[in-house]
């Protein structure tokens, strides 16, 4: 019992407070990032963007972690952490794709799945603790989605109820969030 006692509480490279910081932040920034796709009930919404970013984080801080363990260290053991970057980037696309549909000679979802992707890039540079590169990708995402979108409207680009999502073919806003992403297919 005392073993794993001991590896629960084993010290680790990065101090815990600050991969508690970095996981709230990737929380906290996905959550901005879902916001917009949960409030026009995107099938990807808050929760979705929240775990992507804090999934990637996860990977980012426990890649930094594997580099510092003495038990993978060894003139035979080869750690990249780069490796991780190109796993949770290539995970997200897949999830991402998921939420492209063309339907009725329409692409739909490509906003949504740039937005979990985005999600995963925010989570991974604050799990790396690059901080400001992820507190940017974020705050850029809320202009492209909240102002751009808006921008589309004035300029005509598109109509009012394609920017809503009330077009034909999208779900109606009815001005309740959905309570699972299984309840806006």
């Amino acid at each position: 019992m005392n073993e794993i006692v001991a590896d629960i509480f084993t010290a680790t490279h990065t101090p815990y407070q600050v991969v508690l910081a970095r996981l709230s932040g990737a929380i906290l920034l996905g959550a901005l990032i879902g916001i917009e796709r949960e409030r026009r009930q995107r099938p990807a919404g808050l929760r979705t963007h929240i775990l992507v970013s804090l999934a990637s984080a996860v990977f980012a801080i426990m890649a930094i972690e594997s580099v510092h363990m003495a038990s993978l260290s060894g003139p035979d053991v080869r750690i990249d952490p780069i490796r991780v970057l190109e796993a949770v980037t290539a995970g997200v696309a897949f999830l991402a794709a998921g939420m492209i549909v063309f339907s009725k000679g329409e692409v739909r979802g490509l906003t949504t799945g740039a937005g979990m992707w985005l999600a995963g890039a925010v989570g991974l540079a604050i799990g790396f603790g690059l901080w400001w590169i992820a507190a940017f990708g974020a705050f850029a995402s809320l202009v492209v989605l909240f102002v751009l979108g808006r921008l589309e409207v004035a300029l005509d680009w598109k109509s009012p109820d394609e920017f809503a999502g009330t077009a034909e073919g999208q779900p109606q806003d009815s001005g309740v969030p959905a309570n699972d992403d299984r309840d806006r297919r």
